[in-house]
């Protein structure tokens, strides 16, 4: 289990008593539009009716919202050539383990083609997860050391997805450029300490987008635990990635090679947020749009950023900046 579960635990606390005083200057300060200096970014993707994914589009065919409000674009890439940061979290528990070698498989083709034909400056961490969750390999370029690794990782008992996502969600806080986290699982969860709620929150302060791959050994929704299935597509929409429910052989491969021209067909975007409507939710709602209506845009849905009575201190939390949110 990673040493460091209880501080975020010691963390969540003083978040509490931070809510709870919070409240006595909610009242005592008025509604503000922020003028924040910090630059917020989004990664896109794009597709048309078909799902093919469309990567010649100009800044002009975008528009970003926040709280309701047009925001202007300030950096654009298309195609980003900003180095990807990829936290893979492996599900090695009892219900997986029949399945792990042909997880594993094409695991170890996924990280082959990222490595070996991307950025030489992609890293990659690997993580494991049944009952606890360990971090098999931290983030590394070095595609033997990584394979060498899925070769020996085995597992039993609970599964604490949840846990898995937080703990990946803080490391992966820490890095700069596109930050990914790719799940394999079949969807359970059993013995997690972290509510769904505070994962995704995670994943958002750390400007993370999740891509689940579901495994799917089972077809019949009556042996399936679907209801962990629904919950990282909330994920997965939440960050502005997307699920995968693939089979095994082949189609787990296309699942991974699709994974991977998405990371090569994404618009990075970044704005400085003027004249924004707070309200008591430090949570902002981002809507990123096309000007067309045959295409169809995949982002994350928010970020946490400055709220009613914050008064754009320093310390108001912010999701994304270029070295990651502010801190006290």
């Amino acid at each position: 289990m990673f040493p460091w579960l209880d501080e975020r635990k010691v963390g969540a606390v003083a978040a509490a008593l931070a809510v709870v005083t919070g409240g006595v200057l909610l009242a005592q300060q008025p509604t503000v539009f922020t003028d924040n200096v910090t630059q917020v970014h989004v990664i896109a993707s794009v597709k048309n009716l078909k799902g093919e994914l469309v990567g010649a589009l100009q800044k002009s065919d975008f528009k970003i919202l926040d709280n309701g409000v047009a925001q202007e674009i300030k950096v654009f890439e298309r195609q980003s050539s900003q180095p990807l940061s990829i936290a893979l979290l492996i599900d090695v528990s009892g219900s997986t383990a029949k399945d792990l070698k042909y997880e594993t498989d094409s695991a170890t083709k996924f990280l082959k083609a990222l490595l070996t034909e991307g950025n030489s400056e992609d890293v990659v961490a690997l993580f494991t997860f049944d009952s606890d969750v360990s971090r098999v390999r931290p983030f590394t370029h070095n595609y033997p050391s990584l394979d060498n690794a899925l070769k020996y990782i085995h597992g039993s008992g609970g599964t604490s997805l949840y846990d898995a996502i937080y703990l990946a969600s803080n490391d992966l806080e820490k890095r700069n450029g596109r930050k990914v986290m790719v799940v394999i699982s079949d969807g359970g969860e059993t013995t997690s300490t972290m509510p769904i709620e505070k994962c995704l929150r995670a994943a958002q302060f750390a400007d993370a987008v999740i891509y689940p791959v579901v495994v799917l050994p089972i077809t019949n929704e009556a042996g399936r635990n679907t209801g962990g299935e629904h919950s990282l597509i909330f994920m997965a929409e939440g960050t502005g990635g997307r699920t995968f429910f693939p089979g095994f052989g082949k189609d787990l491969d296309q699942a991974f090679a699709d994974i991977i021209s998405e990371l090569r067909t994404q618009y990075f975007m970044a704005y400085y947020p003027q004249g924004v409507p707070l309200t008591k939710n430090p949570f902002h709602k981002l809507e990123v749009q096309v000007d067309r209506p045959d295409l169809r845009v995949q982002a994350r849905n928010g970020y946490y950023g400055e709220a009613e009575g914050a008064g754009g201190s320093a310390d108001a939390p912010v999701a994304v900046t270029p070295t990651g949110r502010k801190k006290k």
